[in-house]
C-alpha cells in the first residue's frame, strides 16, 4: 500500500480535494483509511459541499483496498522463505549475538526497550556499523540528535580488523552505507517510511538491509492520549508500515523505546498494550553502573523462550 498522494494521478476520484478532505482527518496513506471508521469519514463528506465527489473517493479507496489484501501462506511456504530469505545481522557483540543465535533477524520488528544509558543507541550503532562495512547499507532514523559520526568510526575502526593504510578505505565505505533521517514527529517518521517503501518497490535489487528509529517512543508517545484516536491511528498505522518493509524485502527493523512507571513503581516499556504487539522481538536493556557491564533480556521473541539473558560491555 502507497501515500495517497501517488494515487492521484492513477485515479480521477482521488484528487486534490480528497486529499485536503483526508488529511483533515490525518489520512496520508492506504494505511491510514485503514484504521479509519469508514461511516465516520462518509458522515463527514455529507457535511460538506462536494459530499457526492468525496463518497466516490472513498468508494475508491475501498476498491483500492479489496486488491492488496496479502496473500494465504500455508506454514511450508513461511518455512522455506526464513530459512532462504531471512539472514542474521550480527551485533558485533559476541555474547549478544550468542543470545540471539546469530543476532537480529531479516524479517522482524526489534524492539529495544530501557532506561536512558543502557545501551540502546550504542548497539544501534554497533548493528548498522556491521551491516555498512559488510552486508549492504543502512537507514538510521534519528528523532533526537543521538547519531553520532564520531562515534561510527569508533566502532568501524575497532572491529574491521584493517591495518592502519587500510582503515580509511573501509571507514569511507561503512560512512556511504549509513543513511542518516533526522525525524521529529510522527508525521515526518511516515512520510519517510512511505518513501523508503516506494523507493524499495521501485528498485531492482535492494541493498538495504536495515532500518534503525532512534527512539520510536519520543515520536509516538507525545501523540497518545486518553481520547486520541487519531493518535492511536497514526501508531498502528506507523506499525504496519514497520512490519511490511521487515517481511517484504527482508530488512531487519530495530526501534529503541524507553521506560515508563508502572504497578508498585516496577518500570516497563512505554507506548500501552496496542503498540506491544507490534514488534516480534522485545529486548529489555539494563546497565550495572559500578560495574559497568550491561544486561540484554529477553521479553518477547517467536523462536526462542522469554526470560533467557546475556551481559555484554561496550568499549
Amino acid at each position: 500500500m502507497s501515500a495517497l498522494k501517488l494515487l492521484e494521478e492513477k485515479y480521477a476520484t482521488i484528487d486534490a480535494n480528497f486529499l485536503q478532505f483526508c488529511a483533515s482527518h490525518a489520512i496520508f496513506s492506504v494505511e491510514d483509511f485503514l484504521v479509519h471508521d469508514v461511516y465516520m469519514l462518509v458522515a463527514s463528506a455529507e457535511r460538506l459541499t462536494n459530499a457526492d465527489r468525496l463518497k466516490q473517493g472513498i468508494n475508491q479507496m475501498l476498491s483500492i483496498i479489496e486488491t492488496c489484501h496479502q496473500p494465504w501462506k500455508n506454514g511450508l511456504v513461511l518455512l522455506e522463505d526464513r530459512e532462504r530469505n531471512k539472514r542474521c545481522l550480527s551485533t558485533g557483540c559476541k555474547s549478544f549475538d550468542v543470545l540471539l543465535q546469530g543476532g537480529l533477524r531479516e524479517g522482524h520488528v526489534t524492539e529495544l526497550v530501557g532506561p536512558s544509558s543502557s545501551g540502546k543507541t550504542q548497539i544501534c550503532f554497533q548493528v548498522a556499523s556491521n551491516v555498512a562495512m559488510k552486508l549492504g547499507s543502512a537507514v538510521f532514523l534519528d528523532s533526537g540528535n543521538s547519531f553520532s559520526p564520531t562515534r561510527i568510526k569508533q566502532i568501524v575502526t575497532r572491529i574491521s580488523g584493517s591495518l592502519e593504510h587500510q582503515v580509511n578505505g573501509v571507514l569511507q565505505q561503512a560512512m556511504r552505507n549509513i543513511e542518516c533521517h533526522a525525524v521529529f514527529d510522527i508525521y515526518a517518521l511516515l512520510n519517510v517510511l512511505h518513501q523508503l517503501n516506494t523507493n524499495l518497490e521501485n528498485q531492482a535489487g535492494c541493498t538495504v538491509r536495515l532500518i534503525v528509529i532512534d527512539s520510536i517512543s519520543s515520536l509516538i508517545a507525545p501523540i497518545l492520549g486518553s481520547n486520541n484516536a487519531q493518535g492511536y491511528a497514526l501508531m498502528v498505522s506507523v506499525g504496519y508500515l514497520l512490519k511490511k518493509l521487515a517481511d517484504r524485502h527482508n530488512i531487519a527493523v530495530v526501534v529503541t523505546n524507553h521506560m515508563v512507571g508502572g504497578e508498585g513503581g516496577n518500570l516497563k516499556p512505554a507506548l500501552g498494550e496496542s503498540w506491544k504487539n507490534v514488534p516480534h522481538v522485545r529486548l529489555q536493556f539494563s546497565r550495572d553502573l559500578a560495574t559497568n557491564i550491561y544486561g540484554v533480556y529477553i521479553l518477547k521473541h517467536p523462536y526462542m523462550a522469554t526470560g533467557r539473558s546475556a551481559n555484554f560491555m561496550i568499549p
